[in-house]
């Protein structure tokens, strides 16, 4: 038995966090914010085996950009099994990365929530999608990965997460921003799950406010503008990075940071692909990565 699905990389522009993990209702922690999904990801392919000698019921392995964690992906596994009696199976899982890691792309919530689809498609669960969007958001929540990722990713296209939480109780509203091209740079990751750990406590409500002024423009370049101010606020902003954003405003172009990771990106017109790219180039040590919105979200491939 084999299933294979896909979930977008997501980048996060600002955001107001929402914890409260007294309460112990993972489905409720979450984030309000604005970001967007793109048409790379995570494809995550499932061939079911009979268990004979193995020690492990699994093995998980990745192709393209490398993850040296699989805490998110077992989560989700582990979830699944306590669905029915699947004892005698050996999961063989790969995920297909083509997006850098510890970048601020969303990639852990790109592997939970394809893993979910894949894994509900293959061992026939029927679960509403979303159950399958909260398994992978409440992965993200006990790894200490992510706290709004999966909302967005399950939706796809440009969004503003009104109302926090996971699949089914946090709620999007998605903007159409028109034909536009992303082009993004990734110079080096950083750990969200230290972020989350030592520093979200800090940001207080700005990102709430952001949220309610993209509410009224609902316009892509207000987003990157918001973006800037919020990346400046919590104090993400690296030399080369300010450099960069720099010469791409004196150009007349504007950009957003990703959240969390040293990346900056644009949302552009197809006219301005060229000098964007002709800017970047200079940044050899650098990963590029041009894409579109990617407006269906996380699915089950064809299989």
């Amino acid at each position: 038995m084999e299933s294979t699905a896909f979930c977008p990389a997501h980048v996060t522009g600002f955001f107001k966090a929402y914890l409260e993990k007294d309460n112990q209702t993972p489905e409720k922690i979450g984030s309000m914010g604005a970001g967007f999904s793109i048409r790379e990801g995570v494809t995550t392919h499932i061939n079911i085996l009979p268990k004979i000698n193995q020690k492990s019921n699994f093995k998980i392995t990745t192709i393209g950009y490398e993850s040296d964690k699989t805490d998110v992906s077992e989560y989700v596994l582990n979830e699944f099994l306590k669905l029915g009696n699947f004892e005698d199976m050996f999961f063989d899982i790969k995920h297909e990365i083509t997006i850098p890691v510890g970048y601020g792309l969303g990639s852990s919530s790109a592997v939970a929530l394809s893993l979910s689809y894949a894994l509900d498609h293959v061992l026939k669960t029927n679960l509403d999608h979303t159950m399958i969007g909260q398994i992978a958001h409440n992965a993200e929540i006990n790894c200490n990965t992510g706290l709004g990722d999966v909302l967005a990713s399950y939706h796809g296209g440009f969004e503003i997460r009104i109302k926090p939480g996971a699949p089914g109780i946090g709620k999007v509203e998605k903007i159409n921003p028109g034909e536009i091209t992303i082009i993004m740079i990734c110079f080096s990751p950083i750990s969200t799950n230290k972020f989350i750990k030592e520093r979200l406590s800090q940001i207080n409500g700005l990102g709430g406010k952001m949220v309610t002024k993209l509410l009224e423009s609902k316009n892509y370049e207000h987003f990157e503008d918001m973006s800037l101010e919020f990346a400046k606020y919590i104090q993400v902003m690296t030399l080369r990075m300010e450099n960069l954003i720099q010469e791409l405003a004196s150009n007349g172009i504007k950009c957003g940071v990703a959240l969390f990771g040293e990346t900056v990106f644009t949302m552009i017109p197809k006219e301005k692909e060229e000098k964007v790219l002709q800017i970047l180039k200079k940044y050899s040590d650098a990963i590029i990565i041009k894409s579109q919105l990617d407006n269906q979200g996380a699915r089950v491939l064809n299989n």
